[in-house]
């Protein structure tokens, strides 16, 4: 079969375009390259550079795994909108974890604050207007999560001036007197109004 010398140069134009190489001095993206991006995109937000977020990338999936911890679920949102503006169509896969109760007062600030009391209103607790106060509620509130010890109805607690309140029901005495202890030992209060009542349980 004989080709025209036109045919032949548009069978080679075509050809030459779907095998189109990079061009020279074009780099492709490696894991470090996007873990670095990521990461400068994150430690550009002044406070979340503070918790030294892990950053794990994948390029070959467009994927990045964030892990640490944070105080705060706005904190935590916060960093994986950062991480996703770091590349079109990133996925981050979250692996945060938020623990309020592992600041020190001297990190704590105004942002931390308004979230605790947010959460506070919700659960029909309350916080004074004092970062000591939210700081505190913080603290007690994840002390008396991690204790697992308190099976009753519920422990409510509420603060102002560094005075703590505890409202509502558990099942015996002792877990009366351990939370009245945990937020006694809590840095920061003044004085603690015990207000639980003891409800045994029905037989």
């Amino acid at each position: 079969m004989r080709f025209s010398i036109a045919t032949i140069s548009v069978l080679a134009l075509t050809l030459g375009t779907c095998t189109k190489q990079p061009e020279p001095g074009t780099k492709t993206m490696t894991n470090d390259d996007l873990d670095r991006s990521v990461t400068a995109k994150i430690n550009s937000d002044a406070v979340l550079a503070t918790y030294n977020l892990d950053v794990d990338a994948d390029v070959s999936k467009n994927v990045v795994t964030l892990s640490g911890t944070v105080p705060t679920e706005t904190l935590r949102m916060r960093a994986v909108d950062a991480a996703k503006s770091a590349k079109d169509g990133l996925v981050v896969t979250d692996k945060i974890d938020v623990k309020p109760g592992d600041v020190a007062r001297k990190e704590y600030n105004e942002e931390m604050a308004r979230d605790q009391r947010a959460r506070a209103s919700e659960a029909g607790e309350s916080i004074g207007d004092s970062i000591d106060d939210a700081w505190i509620h913080t603290k007690i509130r994840s002390k008396l999560m991690m204790k697992g010890e308190f099976p009753g109805e519920g422990i409510h607690v509420d603060v102002k001036d560094n005075v703590v309140t505890l409202r509502g029901t558990v099942d015996t005495r002792e877990e009366k007197m351990k939370a009245e202890q945990v937020a006694k030992d809590t840095e920061g209060v003044k004085s603690v109004k015990d207000q639980l009542v003891v409800k045994a349980k029905k037989s």
